[in-house]
């Protein structure tokens, strides 16, 4: 293992936030079959308002904000939704339905809630509804695969009609952007109580809100085609005078990328997400279009199911993470669109350190650590991915990389929606993942990802089991000292190093393609978007 030498510390969040609203605040082959309702294809000279048309990989898995937590879901539910607070462009916090947050206490904190607001099918927002959502995330009956966001709470208490206190099992100062997160929305009232009723007939919780979702979002809910398309309205009621700029939103699954592409140069959708590495250069030297390109939290990998021979002995596992060249996939695969990950939180992430030991590319010591745990010969193993573009050239790489200490790899490719099932059950061996930090603090990149409570939905997808590492995860979470949190994080990740659930990969570039009348739009490093100020212009 190797030791990098100094410290990158991003700013830290402050130990108690208050906000209050601003005056303004009330204020590759084949053609698509998948079209949205009156889709215009070709009309680039919209005026202001419109249906703004963009392109996803796949369909949402849950139009409840507490029954997903994948990338399409999130970014269409956070245009339906709001929560308390949000994260605006510089990953600020906000003020949404609350039009302050104060922390009166060390474990308390004090919401006001805002007066006035409706929910899409006209319920009425307060204390209570806001009890009732924070509840039902946390409800272990529901088993939410957010709930894990909001563990430290202890209880939700209504204070007033328009006031909520939130009290955690101990201080925990990055609850505003665990507010702020989609696993936060509040949920009408009504829906919560049917799903409820539903779930005390033995049937899914989350079904209810997903046939008919409603909160109190910017878009509203027109129609949901499954497979094809998610429509969505703007909400003219909405309580903010920072209302959507376009009439609507249509986003189309189109999970080819070469089709994606063809759709955005043709004018058939204006935003295509995400755009393959490989697609950089034609998108941008297309007529009317370009790339629109972050720095993402987002940490790809391949994992390893600890539970399973032979990648329950760590020394296999770090024998393979040595056989990984994070360069060539990074120069090959993502065009220099990317960085290397020696670690598994990204530079911009409050716990990032340059001083931790990683992990790095040694073929001779991994087949010595092979013959070491009992493999000199190397063995046989599956890997499982989806049928995203470039995760199957990932794919292809790590096979011709772990040949070479005599591991023989059989790619298994699956659709997105089984992929996910199938690594949230643990029935894999190894897997191509990602996991994005969304809050841009540690403790969601860290103790989501490996602290062994989290098994599985909600994020420890390798299944890894450590009482040292679940020890430090839980004083970090507890730490007010922001030194000693961070040397905490730092110490985490040195046992990450030794135990490697994950072969930590890269830190992808993320690419947009957007269209020349498109104005507004932007992404945040987790890879979601945000699309209340988007128009569209002649």
């Amino acid at each position: 293992m190797k030791r990098k030498k100094s410290l990158f510390v991003t700013a830290l969040l402050a130990s108690s936030l208050i906000f209050t609203a601003c005056a303004s605040e009330p204020d590759e082959n084949g053609g698509n079959n998948n079209q949205s309702p009156d889709n215009n294809a070709g009309n680039s000279g919209e005026s202001a308002g419109g249906d703004l048309r963009i392109g996803v990989v796949s369909d949402p898995v849950s139009l409840d904000p507490h029954g997903a937590n994948e990338n399409v879901s999130n970014s269409i539910n956070n245009t339906i939704y709001d929560g308390l607070v949000y994260q605006d462009e510089n990953m600020e916090i906000q003020p949404a339905l609350a039009e302050s947050l104060e922390q009166i206490e060390d474990t308390v904190w004090e919401a006001k809630i805002r007066e006035g607001v409706s929910f899409h099918d006209g319920s009425e927002l307060n204390a209570e509804v806001v009890k009732m959502s924070l509840d039902r995330v946390r409800d272990e009956e529901v088993a939410s695969p957010v709930g894990f966001l909001f563990g430290m709470i202890t209880e939700v208490s209504v204070v007033d009609e328009y006031t909520v206190h939130i009290e955690t099992e101990f201080p925990f100062a990055p609850l505003p952007a665990h507010l702020a997160h989609t696993g936060g929305s509040i949920v009408s009232p009504e829906l919560v109580e049917a799903s409820y009723e539903a779930l005390e007939n033995g049937e899914n919780p989350f079904s209810v809100v997903n046939e008919s979702p409603a909160g109190t979002g910017y878009f509203q809910f027109d129609e949901h085609v499954s497979g094809e398309y998610v429509r969505l309205v703007k909400n003219e009621d909405y309580w903010s005078e920072e209302e959507a700029g376009v009439n609507s939103v249509t986003f189309n699954v189109i999970p080819e990328d070469l089709t994606r592409i063809g759709e955005l140069e043709t004018g058939g959708i204006h935003i295509s997400y995400p755009v393959n590495p490989s697609d950089v250069e034609r998108v941008e030297n297309a007529d009317g279009t370009s790339i629109q390109q972050v720095s993402s939290s987002r940490m790809e990998y391949l994992g390893f199911n600890t539970e399973v021979e032979p990648f329950d002995d760590p020394r296999v596992r770090q024998a393979l993470h040595m056989a990984i060249n994070k360069e060539d996939i990074v120069n090959g695969v993502l065009n220099y669109l990317g960085t290397v990950a020696h670690g598994p939180l990204a530079p911009d992430v409050l716990g990032y350190s340059e001083d931790i030991d990683y992990i790095e590319h040694n073929l001779e010591e991994a087949r010595e650590l092979l013959a070491e745990a009992g493999y000199p010969d190397g063995f046989e193993a599956t890997l499982l991915t989806d049928d995203e573009r470039q995760r199957q050239d990932i794919a292809q790489l790590v096979q011709h990389q772990l040949s070479e200490i005599g591991v023989e790899v059989d790619i298994d490719m699956t659709e997105f929606g089984t992929y996910l099932e199938r690594a949230q059950q643990g029935e894999t061996e190894m897997f191509l993942g990602s996991w994005g930090t969304v809050t841009m603090d540690g403790d969601y990149g860290l103790y989501a990802v490996f602290h062994s409570d989290n098994k599985g939905v909600p994020g420890n997808r390798s299944f890894i089991e450590n009482e040292r590492i679940d020890e430090l995860l839980d004083q970090a979470r507890q730490e007010t000292d922001p030194d000693t949190r961070l040397d905490l994080y730092e110490e985490v990740q040195n046992e990450l190093a030794e135990e490697s659930p994950y072969a930590y990969l890269f830190f992808p570039d993320l690419n947009a393609g957007v269209r020349d009348e498109v104005e507004g739009f932007w992404q945040y490093p987790s890879g979601f978007y945000f699309l209340r100020d988007v128009t569209l212009n002649d």
